[in-house]
């Protein structure tokens, strides 16, 4: 009678298979050796799907509410019924890797039996599995053999009512008495007054986690609690816990919308993070440190000696090697036939030497190199001709460049002479009418003689006055001009709100009570300068200006007035426009005079050339000995060897206009350009911003004799001065006059022994020597020459020992060498 394979499968993963074989069942699940009796195993649903083996025992009411798998059925399937667990008397049940032996049921067949082998009338009777699926079945077999009760999960043990959580490593298949054993050590609580807790059910001891159905890929939780808790209450642990690991269950991405819970164990090392440096707090006292890994280094492998006899004997061999047949030839023979129809016949030409064959790559490569040079060649000129073009290409740019920068020049010198505004405009045209009277004169004297010459002389003198005259009427309307713009800034810095940077960087403007009212004053007087308005709105402007003069009572106010009311008779009188400038003149002056009193404008007060405190007024106060005016130290114009102030500016430019006629316009440029380009150097050059005016015009006319040093070019246009040496700071003494492009070529000089002649040298050094004589008279500078000077013969000094140093020393080297040779020959003539 056959005997029916039953497979029950339950919550718990249980499987009970009865089989006959261990290697030929279909589940790869084996017999007691002993008896041959069915056994249960019990293995883990879901994903672990081990087999399980602990050392615990179970009743067989622990399988209530398992369930039977269906005929047909692979055992690896998951059920999710439930049904009653099947009659297992007579079998041996093993439950985690333990059998447990139950009644044997009397007059039941064993299977494995040697009887059951006779019977012929099994079902399964000659009944043979394929290679591949037993394959199968015995890589399950062994897949099944890694025991799920030595399987390690976390448990997170609570202490009620410390609120403490402990986080232990345990495994599946042991008792919670151990776990228990260990909290009562760290308690200091009697065994048998701790209970576990899970789920609201208390734990036996007995028990293990897989009672609890704890699978080995999640975190069992438990309570712990004390039974008497009078008389041994559960108090927090604060002991280091030594074995106790953190453990964290962290959710990882691996899909779209898929989530998989990965556990994760903090591992506690002793491992000693390294001082990477820090700092201290002064106040609190506590020490900040630099940040370090907190992973422990991996572990240096040990290193592989290189040192031993293994390693330092060398091993030969010897091995005969034969030489390969390459080639071989077959040949006509008996039994044999090779066809001569594809055979060529060759003729033997004339025998080609050595030397020949030398030859002929000797010529090869001649024409190579021949080749070769001419395209170098053609190259290098190609590269002149580029450079040649680039060059005559700068050229033409300069040359225009500089016709045009003439033709500007030209044309602002016309429009100078045309509308000349500033005092350097006036100073080319009292130049140019001297230029054109010597001119004059010199042709007088050549052509005429007697009479004629003083009528020629009378005649030159009347247009002469003629066109100073003239010169004359320009300048009063640019003085005119002048004012006007001036008056125009004095009232806007007046009115100007202030202004100041903030700690952002922002600029704030902020109006006073002042600056409002210098504003208010400001418009009133626009308002009365305006020309060709219409009699209603001069009406509006002049009642304005009268309730505006009203607040103060004074002579000025009541002038003002007076004429404020005779402009409004006339105007009703109906005069005409034209002849009321004067008037309207007359109240403009003295409404600028009445807000340039701080009485009336306060803000004023801070803008005024003439000081209210006549305190002040006695501070850098000097006496003109020309014009009897007491004037400021900046209304005058002191040359660096001057010791006395005896004619301000415009007695010194009245008499510049009356006698000399001279143009100092273009000194005052070459000035500018020398301030600019010292200021480019940045290496705190002071000499040259002690230089004037005239100090300049004298080193240039006198000392440069007023033309470049190298090309003798007369246009100060067209020259600069700049150092003679750029390692030094410039001074009268370190300078040189040369046009723009020279100066150019001359800064890129590295040393002018390379540069320059000795010749060339030899005349700049006599003229630094004349301008050191006149400008040592300066105080100032002399103090400056002085120090440079005695720089000067300190490096000289320097040089001079480093020379006589290095003069000894090679002496010596010379003594010692003679020594040295000197024994040398004694040696070799006693040898």
């Amino acid at each position: 009678m056959s005997n029916p394979r039953k497979v029950i499968k339950g919550q718990s993963g249980v499987r009970m298979t009865d089989t006959s074989d261990a290697i030929e069942a279909e589940d790869g699940v084996g017999t007691e050796e002993s008896t041959g009796e069915p056994i249960v195993e019990i293995m883990p649903t879901g994903e672990a799907k081990e087999k399980i083996t602990a050392g615990t025992q179970m009743d067989s009411k622990e399988f209530e509410g398992w369930e039977e798998q269906k005929p047909g059925k692979s055992i690896l399937e998951k059920s999710t019924g439930r049904e009653k667990a099947p009659d297992t008397k007579g079998k041996k049940v093993r439950i985690l890797g333990a059998v447990f032996a139950q009644p044997e049921k009397k007059g039941r067949q064993r299977w494995g039996s040697d009887d059951e082998d006779e019977d012929p009338t099994r079902p399964d009777k000659g009944l043979s599995f394929p290679p591949s699926y037993l394959a199968k079945i015995k890589a399950i077999k062994d897949s099944l053999k890694t025991s799920v009760a030595d399987c390690v999960v976390p448990v997170k043990v609570m202490l009620i009512p410390a609120d403490q959580i402990f986080t232990v490593n345990f495994k599946l298949g042991l008792v919670l008495r151990q776990l228990k054993e260990h909290f009562s050590d760290l308690l200091k609580i009697p065994l048998e007054n701790l209970q576990f807790m899970h789920e609201g059910r208390i734990v036996r001891d007995v028990e293990t986690l897989m009672h609890l159905e704890v699978m080995p890929d999640e975190i069992a939780r438990l309570d712990l609690f004390s039974s008497d808790s009078a008389l041994y209450p559960v108090k927090r642990i604060y002991q280091k816990m030594k074995g106790l690991n953190n453990v964290i269950t962290v959710r990882v991405q691996s899909g779209a919308k898929v989530y998989q819970d990965i556990i994760v164990e903090i591992e506690k090392t002793d491992f000693h993070k390294p001082f990477l440096g820090g700092f201290r707090h002064k106040i609190t006292g506590i020490e900040y440190h630099n940040a370090g890994t907190q992973t422990a280094p991996k572990k240096l492998s040990p290193k592989v000696s290189f040192f031993t006899r293994s390693t330092q004997t060398v091993v030969e061999k010897k091995k005969l090697v034969a030489t390969t047949n390459r080639t071989s030839t077959q040949m006509t023979k008996i039994g044999v036939y090779v066809s001569n129809m594809t055979d060529k016949l060759l003729t033997p030409r004339k025998y080609f030497t050595a030397d020949e064959y030398h030859a002929k790559r000797l010529a090869a490569v001649l024409v190579i190199q021949r080749y070769f040079r001419k395209w170098l060649a053609k190259k290098i000129v190609k590269g002149l001709k580029e450079q040649k073009k680039v060059r005559l290409e700068w050229e033409k740019q300069e040359e225009r460049r500089k016709e045009k920068e003439k033709k500007d020049w030209l044309k602002r010198e016309y429009e100078r002479r045309i509308n000349p505004y500033s005092d350097e405009d006036f100073e080319l045209l009292f130049r140019a009418l001297e230029d054109w009277r010597v001119d004059q004169m010199d042709y007088i004297d050549e052509n005429f003689t007697g009479a004629e010459r003083k009528a020629a002389l009378c005649e030159l003198l009347e247009k002469e006055t003629q066109i100073i005259a003239s010169i004359g009427r320009q300048r009063i309307r640019a003085n005119n001009k002048r004012q006007e713009k001036s008056i125009t800034r004095f009232l806007d810095k007046c009115s100007a709100p202030k202004k100041w940077i903030s700690s952002n960087n922002t600029e704030t403007v902020m109006d006073t009570q002042y600056t409002i009212r210098a504003r208010e004053l400001q418009d009133i007087y626009n308002c009365i300068i305006i020309k060709n308005i219409c009699d209603d709105e001069r009406l509006d402007v002049l009642l304005t200006l009268k309730h505006t003069v009203k607040e103060h009572e004074c002579k000025l106010t009541q002038d003002i007035l007076e004429l404020i009311d005779r402009e409004v008779d006339l105007m009703m009188r109906g005069v005409k426009c034209a002849n009321l400038e004067g008037l309207r003149k007359r109240i403009a002056t003295l409404f600028l005079q009445y807000i340039k009193t701080p009485l009336f404008n306060p803000e004023v007060a801070r803008h005024l050339k003439v000081p209210q405190d006549p305190a002040k007024l006695y501070k850098n106060i000097y006496f003109c000995h020309s014009c009897g005016k007491y004037l400021p130290s900046t209304e005058f114009s002191i040359s660096s060897t001057s010791y006395h102030i005896i004619k301000c500016r415009k007695c010194c430019m009245l008499d510049n206009e009356a006698r000399q006629r001279e143009a100092f316009l273009k000194y005052k440029i070459l000035l500018k350009e020398l301030y600019q380009s010292e200021a480019e150097y940045d290496d705190d050059s002071q000499i040259a911003y002690l230089i004037q005016l005239h100090d300049l015009q004298y080193l240039i006319e006198n000392i440069w004799a007023s033309q470049s040093a190298l090309s003798a070019w007369d246009d100060l246009y067209d020259l600069v001065i700049v150092r003679w040496d750029k390692t030094q700071e410039w001074a009268p003494w370190n300078c040189i006059l040369l046009t723009k492009d020279e100066a150019v070529a001359h800064l890129k000089i590295k040393k002018l022994e390379e540069g320059y002649e000795p010749v060339f040298i030899h005349r700049i050094k006599h003229k630094h020597i004349l301008a050191k004589n006149y400008f040592s008279q300066i105080p100032m500078m002399a103090s400056i020459l002085h120090h440079s000077d005695v720089e000067e013969k300190t490096m000289e000094e320097d040089i001079i020992e480093t020379k006589e140093n290095d003069s000894n020393q090679i002496e010596e080297e010379e003594d010692e060498e003679t020594v040295e040779s000197k024994m040398s020959e004694s040696i070799l003539q006693d040898t």
